[in-house]
């Protein structure tokens, strides 16, 4: 069978959009030969589906490059936040980045294993713990970043500088319901 051609309302003033699925035709979406393809049904006009779809991109990407010596994304995150305010707390940085608890403690303990992260008791209140980039940390964080500008300029190669910066305005429109 062939490509199926669907038209969709476009949501940016009426006009429409053609929306090419694959059917049957013994390529998968994948590409790869031998598999069935299959019909993505309305999942290509959701913008959840095209979020998620970007985000795999993005994190395999980033642990293909940036992630080689074993940093992940959320852990890179982190970093940033620590770096850009020193003594933060494990709260603040948690609400941030939008982590529960539990999950930054286990980001936090693989920094601090890693010699990149240091907690120390808040001068401010004693029961949370105030975070800091070790001198490594500090000085990998450079080199990691160096990193994530090439990696972000290679995942957004299809997008001129205008787009680029549409994209993320617009990805801000979203997670803040603004």
């Amino acid at each position: 069978m062939a490509a199926r051609k669907t038209s969709a309302p476009a949501h940016n003033g009426g006009s429409s959009t053609t929306v090419s699925t694959a059917r049957a035709s013994g390529v998968s979406p994948s590409g790869a030969p031998g598999r069935t393809a299959i019909d993505m049904g309305l999942l290509p006009e959701l913008i959840g589906f095209n979020l998620r779809c970007a985000q795999l991109t993005l994190f395999q990407h980033f642990s293909g490059s940036v992630g080689e010596d074993g940093i992940s994304a959320p852990q890179f995150g982190t970093l940033l936040l620590i770096e850009a305010n020193p003594d933060i707390s494990q709260s603040a940085v948690a609400e941030a980045l939008r982590f529960d608890r539990s999950t930054l403690v286990q980001i936090i303990d693989r920094l601090e294993n890693r010699g990149l992260v240091v907690r120390n008791v808040s001068p401010s209140d004693r029961r949370s713990h105030a975070l800091r980039l070790t001198d490594d940390g500090a000085e990998e964080l450079t080199e990691l970043k160096a990193m994530a500008l090439k990696h972000e300029a290679d995942v957004a190669a299809a997008l001129n500088e205008e787009e680029r910066t549409q994209l993320i305005a617009l990805l801000a429109k979203v997670h803040s319901g603004e």
